[in-house]
């Protein structure tokens, strides 16, 4: 069986600039600001990263996703609705990254699925 390791983690903020500058003082993670992208990355120093995605309409204050990676995201998809899932976003690019995708689990979780490109 592939493993599933969760990979990545959002919060919402809602400036990107402060939330970065809170987590960067807190914790001592990395901040990449993303301007293009609306974004920020943060890395921790136990090389484990994530981001900070801007509070909107479908990302209220208070929401954290967790992305698992997967080697395949079709195929793990297409297992999560067997299970009762609901594909929220198909797989998507991120230029120069990789995959992504999001599923709704039958509580109402949104889970992100990531597949690295040099995997």
């Amino acid at each position: 069986m592939s493993k599933h390791p969760i990979v990545h983690i959002e919060f919402s903020a809602e400036s990107l600039e402060s939330a970065g500058q809170f987590y960067k003082d807190l914790f001592g993670w990395k901040i990449t600001q993303m301007p293009d992208m609306n974004y920020a990355m943060f890395e921790s120093q136990e090389d484990f990263g994530g981001g900070l995605n801007p509070v909107q309409e479908n990302n209220p204050a208070g929401t954290v996703m967790v992305y698992v990676g997967t080697e395949d995201i079709e195929a793990t998809l297409a297992k999560a609705e067997s299970l009762g899932a609901m594909t929220v976003v198909p797989k998507s690019e991120i230029p120069d990254m990789g995959w992504f995708a999001m599923f709704r689990d039958p509580t109402g979780n949104v889970i992100g699925l990531y597949t690295a490109l040099n995997q």
